[in-house]
C-alpha cells in the first residue's frame, strides 16, 4: 500500500503566454488548473500507471474541497485532515520559447492540534509492506524537523518511506533515514557545499555516501540529461529521452510515483530506473500537472538505454 502525505497542497494554474514582460501587461493565451502538491501528483501518476495510494495531508478551504471532489472524480482514495485555513494557490507561468517561472504561495498556517491529527492518522497506517511518500514543501507554523519526526514514527511500525524534500527538509530527514531519496544535482550539489557543477563521476560518490545513511536507493535527476540509480549493489546510469517538452513542471514528481509504483511491484532496480525515467520523459509532454497516459509511459520505456556504472 502506498501513501503519498502532501503538507502543503495546492491549486495549480498554469498559464500560457508568448513572452512574459516584466513590469507590463501581459495576456495569456490560456489557463490550466489542477490540483497539485508533490504527493498529490504522485498520487495522479501512480493511478495513470494503474496502481493505487490514498492521498493524505492538509486540506482547507473551497481549494482543499476541489482537491477532494477532483481526486474522487480521478478515482484517487484521499483521507486529509482539514485544516481552519485556505491551501495556496500556486502559478506556472509558461512561455512560447519553453521558459517556465513558477509563483508558489507559502501556504496556510497549521496547528499543533491540526500537526498532531495527522500525525496519528499517518501512525495508525504504518506497519509493514507499507511505504509512505513525504513530499514537498510544509505550510506555516511547522518546523522544518517534520519529516524527520515522521519518519522515525512510521518506519518504527515497519513501514518504509521515500522521501523527496530539499533544503533543510532534506537535510533533517536524513537523520531519519528514509528508505528512498529523489534529490537532483542542484540538490546533491546544495548539500555537500558545492559551489561548482558536480560531474556524473561526483554525483555518484555523493551518492553512495547518502546510501552509507541507511538509504536503500537514490535516484538522482540530471533534468534533460536523464537520472542516475544507486543502491549498495549497482549503479545505473539512464540517459535522457527525446520526447517533444510542453513543461518539466512534475516530471520529477512523476518519477518517484513510477519508483514507488516499481518498489510496491517489487521490481529490480533497472526495471525501476526504466519505468522512472519514462514517466518523467512521458510528464513534460503533458500540460499543466497532469500525468503522462500508461501507454505513452510504456512506449518510452523501450527507448530508456540502461548503462551499468
Amino acid at each position: 500500500m502506498i501513501i503519498t502525505v502532501t503538507m502543503n497542497p495546492a491549486i495549480d494554474k498554469t498559464v500560457e503566454l508568448d513572452h512574459l514582460e516584466q513590469g507590463s501587461l501581459n495576456r495569456l493565451k490560456s489557463v490550466i488548473t489542477d490540483v497539485g502538491g508533490k504527493g498529490i501528483n504522485v498520487s495522479k501518476t501512480i493511478k495513470a500507471l494503474g496502481g493505487e495510494t490514498i492521498a493524505t495531508g492538509f486540506i482547507g478551504g473551497s481549494g482543499g474541497n476541489l482537491i477532494e471532489k477532483v481526486l474522487k472524480e480521478q478515482g484517487i482514495k484521499s483521507d486529509f485532515v482539514e485544516i481552519k485555513n485556505e491551501v495556496r494557490t500556486n502559478l506556472k507561468v509558461l512561455e512560447a520559447a519553453g521558459f517556465v517561472t513558477e509563483l508558489n504561495e507559502p501556504g496556510p498556517q497549521v496547528s499543533e492540534a491540526e500537526l498532531e491529527e495527522l500525525t496519528q492518522k499517518l501512525i495508525g497506517y504504518a506497519g509493514k509492506d507499507v511505504l509512505f511518500v513525504l513530499a514537498g514543501s510544509i505550510p506555516n507554523g511547522i518546523s522544518k524537523t517534520v519529516y524527520k519526526e515522521l519518519i522515525g514514527k512510521v518506519k518504527e511500525k515497519g513501514a518504509k518511506v521515500f522521501l523527496d524534500a530539499d533544503g533543510e527538509l532534506f537535510i533533517h530527514s536524513l537523520e531519519a533515514g528514509p528508505d528512498y531519496i529523489k534529490p537532483n544535482r542542484a540538490e546533491l550539489e546544495e548539500y555537500y557545499h558545492m559551489d561548482y557543477r558536480a560531474d556524473e563521476a561526483e554525483l555518484v560518490k555523493m551518492g553512495q555516501k547518502l546510501l552509507q545513511k541507511g538509504i536503500e536507493m537514490a535516484a538522482v535527476s540530471l533534468g534533460q540529461m536523464g537520472a542516475l540509480f544507486l543502491t549498495k549493489d549497482q549503479i545505473v546510469k539512464c540517459p535522457g529521452l527525446r520526447v517533444e517538452a510542453h513543461s518539466t513542471v512534475g516530471a520529477g514528481d512523476a518519477m518517484v510515483a513510477a519508483l514507488s509504483y516499481g518498489i510496491d511491484k517489487g521490481l529490480d532496480l533497472k526495471e525501476c530506473a526504466k519505468l522512472g525515467l519514462a514517466a518523467s520523459a512521458g510528464a513534460v509532454t503533458t500540460k499543466g500537472t497532469k500525468p503522462p497516459a500508461r501507454e505513452l509511459v510504456e512506449e518510452l520505456m523501450k527507448k530508456v538505454e540502461i548503462i551499468n556504472l
